[in-house]
């Protein structure tokens, strides 16, 4: 019988193995790390005496591929948020607050409503978003819109740097106006923001580990990091593992879904993007104030996103380049004073964690988009799969999952044949 070897126990890797669990083909899925997950992760942290996530990945009521993936492993109900679409912010600078009220359908009557549109913009200022949406590959955002004005600043910066984790103004128009157009384009019943209960791993890896343990099928492998693939010809024939050796039959397929960087060492023939963004993450261990939002926009801070849980306060600071070299302590002081002048509530910090991902995904520009693979590599029997292939998306859950569910259509077929 014919095999799928998987290797990456991250999202992509775990939607490449539970979609091809779930057509009845025989998987093995190898992990580099004692845990899976890759950077969608959770652990107890001992400073805060609780368990976390490395970092706050917000999804959207629209993410198709999250839904489905969900769906497969029986976690439908794990993500939480709003009835309708919300977005708060707070201005540190001028000390303005705001909620933008985006309405259910596609068209856009919202925007003529002062009291739920960006605070200082016009109906005929959103038209603007329409010319992302037939950018052209080589295009940046600024090539395209203007990255100035009420409606920038104050809703469209702030949702293009967290979605594409790279400075907007030098970011790929092609992949804003992916964003947009699975979100704003359709309607505010498409991008209700979503977050993981009660925690990343909870949502996305323990059900799909126990989905795959239901499967006689399927093996998962942790602490197997692949050192060496073996090619003859136009296939793999064999992947070597510090312990053993696995050799390929001629039907098998192996599904790469390893970083960028891994890739390009195991097979450097493959080109991958080659510079990224980080982001830093912080943690703090005080419940939020009565009334404050699920998820804060900050404006005028080093603090971006501010995200309220029942037992903690988490911080998100996207292309964080110029911060994540900086001092665990003083960083922990900069983003606390943030969130205390957003939340209105006491500088006293709480405990606290600071959590770095110095590669967090790839540049999100048009130069290093054009870098992006395809699922398909020259060699018949291997694929690829990952956040930071060429799925349409930026780098995010959304993109991951869409890769590993096309691997492993792609497998599947080839298993069929």
């Amino acid at each position: 019988m014919s095999t799928i070897h998987i290797v990456g126990g991250g999202l992509a890797g775990l939607s490449a193995a539970v979609a091809s669990a779930a057509q009845g083909a025989s998987v093995m899925l190898y992990e580099a790390a004692g845990q899976a997950g890759g950077r969608c992760r959770s652990y107890y942290d001992a400073a805060l005496d609780a368990v976390i996530d490395n970092g706050n990945h917000l999804v959207l009521s629209g993410n198709t591929a999250v839904q489905e993936y969900l769906r497969a492993i029986g976690a439908k109900d794990a993500l939480a948020g709003p009835e309708h679409a919300e977005f708060s912010f707070a201005d540190l600078g001028t000390g303005a607050r705001w909620t933008i009220r985006p309405g259910d359908g596609p068209l856009p009557w919202w925007i003529f409503d002062s009291a739920r549109r960006v605070p200082g913009t016009k109906p005929w200022d959103y038209a603007s978003i329409g010319l992302l949406l037939t950018a052209g590959r080589s295009q940046r955002i600024v090539d395209v819109v203007s990255c100035k004005g009420s409606l920038w600043e104050k809703l469209l910066r702030p949702l293009l740097l967290a979605a594409l984790n790279t400075e907007p103004e030098k970011a790929s128009a092609v992949l804003a106006g992916a964003v947009l157009r699975e979100t704003l384009a359709k309607g505010g019943l498409a991008y209700r923001p979503r977050i993981a209960k009660p925690n990343l791993a909870a949502a996305f890896v323990e059900p799909a580990l126990a989905f795959l343990g239901t499967k006689g099928g399927a093996m998962v492998h942790l602490g197997q990091r692949l050192r060496r693939i073996a090619f003859e010809g136009d296939a793999v024939a064999a992947l070597e593992f510090p312990e053993s050796t696995v050799r390929l039959a001629p039907e098998d397929t192996v599904v790469l879904a390893v970083p960028p960087w891994v890739t390009a060492d195991l097979v450097p023939e493959i080109k991958t993007p080659t510079e990224f963004r980080s982001i830093v993450n912080a943690h703090f261990k005080l419940a939020p104030p009565p009334g404050a939002p699920a998820m804060l926009g900050v404006i005028g801070g080093t603090a971006e996103w501010i995200f309220n849980f029942a037992d903690r306060i988490s911080v998100t600071v996207s292309a964080a380049d110029a911060i994540v070299d900086k001092d665990r302590e003083a960083l922990s002081w900069t983003l606390w004073a943030d969130v205390a002048r957003a939340l209105g509530i006491d500088s006293t910090r709480p405990p606290w964690q600071i959590v770095k991902e110095k590669r967090a995904t790839f540049a999100a520009t048009p130069e290093q988009a054009a870098l992006r693979p395809g699922c398909r590599t020259r060699w018949r029997n291997l694929l690829l799969a990952g956040d930071w292939i060429d799925t349409g998306l930026p780098a995010t859950i959304e993109s991951a999952l869409r890769s590993g569910h096309k691997a492993a259509q792609l497998a599947c077929a080839r298993v069929a044949v």
